[in-house]
């Protein structure tokens, strides 16, 4: 096994439960703003929902879109498309949504970080590794949740940094981050190793970054690529 003198990790659905966290605050927004006004059930908000926001995150990702317009359009677009402001002008309604897309759009960020939690087996990994290596978070996301969440977990000082997209001004899986974590830490891409979920974030990322990979994945094929594959955070403590 390689001997490495550092560990960037990231954070959400890595150690944090970021896709719990959004199903509970989706489900509380879905009661809370009634909205079975504009869907049929709790399924079909989250079934517009979510395939749009990935694609805001992929388009905010290349800079395509601000970070203002995903927050709202996100929700916007889901109740646009139940109304069927498309096929159809109403100004009244139009204004109504707008105004209700902008309530979700806040409460949003407010709630999934409330119902922030740590994913089995985060905490002890981290405290084992913090043992061992300078950590460093390396994340996507939004300053004023992210930090919260951070504090919130118990672990901020495990990590000796903490790398931010939107502070760096990209995101994985663009090079920069990375290199902007090999900065601070005083080394050079073959002395560390990069934790992650995320295929196209975090491993190809840390690939365009000439770092080492360890991907924590169930889903992999022979044709995955990286280099450690693991299927729990228990499995990384076997190989760190």
């Amino acid at each position: 096994m390689k001997q490495y003198k550092a560990v960037f990790i990231d954070w959400d659905d890595t150690l944090g439960d970021f896709h719990g966290a959004a199903d509970l605050a989706l489900a509380e927004m879905y009661d809370k703003y009634q909205l079975d006004r504009y869907f049929a059930s709790l399924n079909e908000f989250v079934g517009l929902y979510k395939p749009h926001n990935l694609e805001l995150w992929a388009k905010y990702g290349e800079d395509k879109v601000t970070k203002e317009y995903l927050s709202l359009d996100r929700f916007w677009f889901p109740l646009m498309h139940a109304s069927k402001l498309d096929e159809k002008f109403d100004k009244t309604l139009r204004q109504e949504l707008f105004a209700l897309a902008e309530q979700l759009s806040e409460d949003f960020l407010h709630l999934t970080t409330a119902h922030f939690s740590l994913l089995p087996g985060a905490e002890d990994l981290v405290r084992y590794l913090a043992r061992k290596y300078p950590l460093t978070i390396v994340t996507n996301g939004f300053i004023e949740v992210q930090y919260e969440k951070f504090e919130k977990s118990g672990l901020r000082d495990c990590f000796a940094h903490v790398v931010l997209s939107e502070e760096v001004g990209c995101q994985k899986p663009n090079p920069r981050i990375f290199e902007e974590a090999l900065r601070l830490n005083g080394l050079q891409a073959d002395e560390v190793v990069m934790v992650g979920d995320s295929w196209y974030s975090d491993i190809q990322g840390a690939i365009n970054a000439g770092i080492d990979q360890i991907w924590v994945t169930e889903q992999q094929t022979e044709e995955s690529k990286s280099t450690y594959i693991v299927k729990s955070l228990e499995e990384i403590k076997y190989l760190l």
